[in-house]
């Protein structure tokens, strides 16, 4: 491999489990990068929905589309192991996605639950694991911090 490679980052784990904070910095710092979001509103708790499903599966089209133009340097897929870890969709569709990625992209996955085969196919492969957090202790999310 030369260095114009782009490498498959996994990133994986229990974490730390706080606001979305990072929407607010994209759009607050960073206007140059392209945000998109296919989720619903709502936090899946127990089975998905038909529209929930539907959401994952224009995104994962989508995404194939934002691979394959040529127009990115890094596609950061965010919370993917959570979609295949609720069925939206599988492992192996999302693998044929990134298959799909010009040599030199970069692609970020992140999500707690990632499935062996995604640990497998990844290039790099962070397991990140909560030891301590005060938010256990009753501290709210964090201005600055954590969002």
């Amino acid at each position: 491999m030369n260095k114009k490679t782009g490498f498959i980052h996994l990133y994986t784990g229990d974490g730390k489990g706080m606001p979305y904070s990072e929407i607010e910095a994209i759009n607050d710092f960073l206007p140059g990068i392209s945000l998109r979001q296919y989720g619903l509103e709502c936090f899946i708790k127990n089975k998905p929905t038909k529209k929930d499903i539907l959401a994952a599966r224009f995104g994962l089209s989508e995404v194939l589309k934002i691979i394959t133009s040529g127009g990115f340097d890094l596609v950061i897929l965010d919370e993917a192991c959570i979609a295949v870890y609720y069925d939206l969709f599988t492992v192996h569709e999302l693998i044929s996605v990134i298959k799909a990625k010009p040599e030199t992209l970069e692609v970020v996955i992140t999500g707690r639950y990632a499935p062996a085969e995604l640990i497998e196919f990844a290039d790099l492969v962070t397991e990140m694991k909560e030891v301590r957090h005060y938010y256990q202790s009753g501290v709210e999310a964090r201005k600055g911090i954590e969002y």
